[in-house]
């Protein structure tokens, strides 16, 4: 075992229930941001609304999940408020789907999922921001392994949910008729990637007046349940931690360090809010190159997170639509094949994180993208490689967001705001992405969806090389500043040194 093998064992070890209680808190996470895709129409059955309608629950779950992110970093400054922090959000998230079947309005239901999205948006800043700092070089790693918990979290949901939907219309008509369940499932399938993909919602008649026929109440009361254990783990942590009877005296989050760990110090200059990471004041006295590390990092995770949202919520329309018209139920197949991949991406990254540097990873997992779509742009025509590109791209662009967030707050010596600026960007670029490629594509057709992803990733690409070479630079600036200051001290005690004989005949 080589000195890094054994360094990486020790600190897991002595952080084995801290990591393992921010890893079921991510699962908590993909659980909630997986639901609402496969269970819509069910839940306008339940609301009684039309689809127009329900599909602002998806704008209100990932809008207050970007102001979740916005705000968590308010939370950071102790251990104690950090897990108090967590503790309520998964609790919420296990109220919100105990809650949901008794939701039948619309308007009530966009509250509890706006409730829920900024539980997730917390959930997503805190544990990530906590693994940074628990691990701080040696974060990468671990790092992969939480985003990996994110996909298993969003497999499960579906999976439980799918029982319990409605194989045919779930509002029977006054006369006690119903739609028919093959335009249901197109339907349900358009709508898995976030409901933006639904432009002229007045092509489908459906019922809102009549007697309600669904199970899906079962779905979520069994989420609630399985997501029980999470909130009480982090309890157990907090138990652990010794907070819930000494929560006066909380040690600060980066004094929690293992023995071979050696974390920065909290001066209250880092990781706060959004809004306070971007306050000028905060970037007096640092180098330069600092701002456009932060800019540059931001604008990457915005594009990729966003083309992770674009190509789930338009996948399916692109594929029935020309020149592919692929059949519905292969074409359903596609948006869970994608996830499966990244799911399975994130899991092989673990390792490879732990073998290469976060910037080759990058290098690889980018230039596989643009390569892939690419690919998809020449072979537009072939239901066989869609499905191939769809399995590689999830592979190559699933690592992209933990290496950056690793390669970000490794390159500001874990001194910065990276966490909370690059969290927040990527959920600001999963929700507008969509919204400006999905106007794309209703006013120039389904073929623009794989352009305007190919043109974005190429802009990431060369974002990512432009943040190479201000990297560069930092490195050469730290390395300046420090040998400044080494020359200043070493001149200081020269100083005091000779002032001594002077002082000593006095």
């Amino acid at each position: 075992m080589t000195p890094l093998d054994e360094r990486i064992c020790s600190l897991f070890k002595h952080h084995l229930q801290q990591t393992l209680t921010y890893w079921s808190v991510f699962f908590s996470f993909g659980l909630c941001i997986a639901f609402l895709g496969p269970t819509i129409l069910d839940l306008r059955c339940q609301t009684q609304s039309t689809l127009q309608e329900i599909t602002w629950v998806f704008f209100s779950q990932q809008f207050f999940l970007l102001v979740g992110s916005c705000v968590a970093g308010l939370f950071k400054k102790t251990l104690l408020s950090s897990l108090l922090a967590l503790f309520f959000c998964t609790l919420i998230i296990s109220l919100v789907f105990a809650f949901i079947p008794f939701c039948h309005h619309i308007m009530l239901l966009s509250i509890a999922m706006g409730l829920a999205g900024t539980a997730m948006g917390i959930i997503d800043t805190i544990a990530n921001l906590q693994l940074v700092k628990l691990y701080q070089k040696d974060s990468a790693v671990f790092l992969q392994a939480l985003h990996f918990f994110i996909g298993l979290g969003a497999l499960v949901s579906p999976l439980v949910a799918d029982p319990f939907l409605a194989d045919d219309s779930c509002v029977l008509g006054l006369n006690g008729t119903s739609n028919s369940s093959w335009d249901l499932e197109h339907l349900r399938n358009t709508l898995a990637g976030k409901g933006v993909s639904i432009h002229n919602t007045s092509q489908y008649h459906l019922f809102t007046e009549g007697i309600v026929v669904t199970k899906v109440s079962y779905a979520f009361w069994i989420m609630a349940v399985i997501n029980l254990p999470v909130p009480a783990a982090v309890l157990m942590l907090m138990s652990h931690e010794r907070l819930l009877l000494c929560s006066s005296s909380s040690p600060r989050l980066l004094e929690k360090d293992g023995p071979k760990s050696r974390p920065a110090e909290d001066d209250g200059q880092g990781h706060g809010s959004v809004f306070s990471c971007c306050n000028s004041a905060r970037l007096e006295g640092q180098p330069t190159t600092t701002f456009f590390i932060y800019a540059l990092g931001s604008a990457i995770v915005f594009i990729t997170d966003g083309i992770i949202g674009c190509y789930a919520g338009f996948i399916y329309t692109y594929a029935v639509s020309p020149p592919l018209l692929m059949g519905r139920k292969a074409a359903g197949c596609l948006d869970s094949v994608f996830w499966a991949s990244i799911t399975a991406g994130r899991l092989a990254f673990i390792y490879l994180s732990y073998r290469y540097s976060a910037p080759v990873l990058l290098t690889i997992s980018l230039v596989g993208v643009i390569l892939v779509q690419f690919l998809m742009l020449f072979f537009y025509s072939s239901c066989v490689f869609l499905f191939i590109c769809t399995c590689v791209l999830g592979l190559c662009i699933s690592s992209v967001f933990p290496s950056m967030l690793a390669f970000t707050e490794d390159t500001l010596d874990y001194k910065g705001c990276a966490t909370t600026v690059l969290v927040t960007s990527a959920s600001a670029g999963e929700m507008l992405l969509q919204l400006l490629v999905g106007s794309v594509i209703h006013s120039q057709g389904s073929y623009s969806f794989l352009l305007s992803s190919t043109i974005a990733s190429c802009i990431g690409f060369c974002l990512f090389l432009l943040l190479l070479y201000i990297h560069h630079i930092h490195g050469k600036q730290h390395i300046g500043e420090n040998s400044l200051r080494r020359h200043t001290r070493y001149k200081n005690n020269y100083r005091n040194m000779s002032m001594q004989p002077f002082f000593f005949f006095l």
